[in-house]
């Protein structure tokens, strides 16, 4: 089996406070995005399963992987499962605010429950994915999702101002973010405007509306995060924003042309482009 773990961006995110167990409960918006990982599943070749990453360099022992977390998961909670031969190939940027390894992490537990015949509904495999990392539930319906609690909690939402427009995303290859980083910079407060009420009002106010608390403090850490999203407003950007912790950043243009231009003029960084209407 072969499958196309996509990357997610935040439409707004406001971190509200501190829990006691140490995380960050937040409001945000996810919306899928079609830059994608490959992940191959098949049935293993030997007596234990092998987790085989190409593309971008990711340092981490096989056991620490995200995509073998959640076989690990799963298995808690089925018992003993037939190995497993797992290829991925690393496209989305690590340390970007993108969720590609929750999604690697979330795609791979669809694929064990039907390559393996398991059978788990998807109720039950938001609950294993939440196990596994905050924002892995949000990749099994993978729909447009107002996400609280620590991005847990999912409540699907129609975002039709979206219709029509075109994305860049782009991570300066100079910079990255550690999520224990970016918590360290955050002091928490109930945002004036929630995200999903913003997102109900006319496109044109999200750029002095909608907000991602993380910036203020990754922006003085990291001046060319701030600097690419300056620089796709002079591009002509309607909204941009830079994504969940960072330090990619996204922006919205309103034609295809005006897109495929600010990718022209983007240095240094890993960058995508596309189309709200074919996702």
């Amino acid at each position: 089996m072969i499958l196309f773990p996509n990357a997610k961006i935040n439409l707004g995110l406001c971190v509200t406070d501190r829990r006691a167990d140490g995380y960050h409960n937040l409001r945000t918006v996810m919306v899928p995005v079609p830059w994608c990982d490959v992940l191959e599943i098949v049935p293993g070749r030997s007596a234990s399963t092998t987790l085989t990453v190409t593309g971008r360099g990711v340092e981490c022992p096989m056991e620490k992987n995200l995509v073998i977390k959640a076989l690990r998961a799963l298995e808690r909670r089925v018992g003993d499962l037939p190995p497993v031969d797992i290829y991925l190939e690393k496209i989305i940027p690590d340390g970007a605010g993108l969720g590609g390894g929750s999604a690697d992490a979330t795609f791979a537990l669809k694929g064990f429950n039907e390559v393996l015949g398991i059978g788990l509904d998807d109720s039950a495999l938001e609950e294993i994915a939440a196990g596994v990392g905050a924002d892995c539930a949000f990749f099994v319906a993978n729909r447009p999702a107002l996400c609280t609690g620590i991005g847990d909690k999912i409540s699907p939402i129609e975002i039709l101002q979206l219709q029509g427009f075109s994305i860049v995303i782009a991570k300066p290859r100079v910079a990255a973010v550690s999520t224990a980083e970016a918590y360290a910079g955050i002091v928490p407060h109930m945002p004036d405007e929630s995200p999903e009420a913003i997102l109900a009002d006319d496109i044109a106010s999200w750029r002095s509306r909608l907000v991602n608390d993380f910036e203020a403090s990754i922006f003085v850490k990291l001046p060319a995060v701030e600097a690419l999203k300056q620089q796709f407003y002079d591009l002509g950007a309607t909204y941009a924003s830079m994504s969940g912790s960072g330090a990619a950043v996204y922006a919205l243009f309103a034609t295809d042309n005006m897109a495929h231009d600010a990718l022209t003029h983007l240095r240094e960084c890993d960058a995508f482009v596309g189309h709200f209407d074919n996702f």
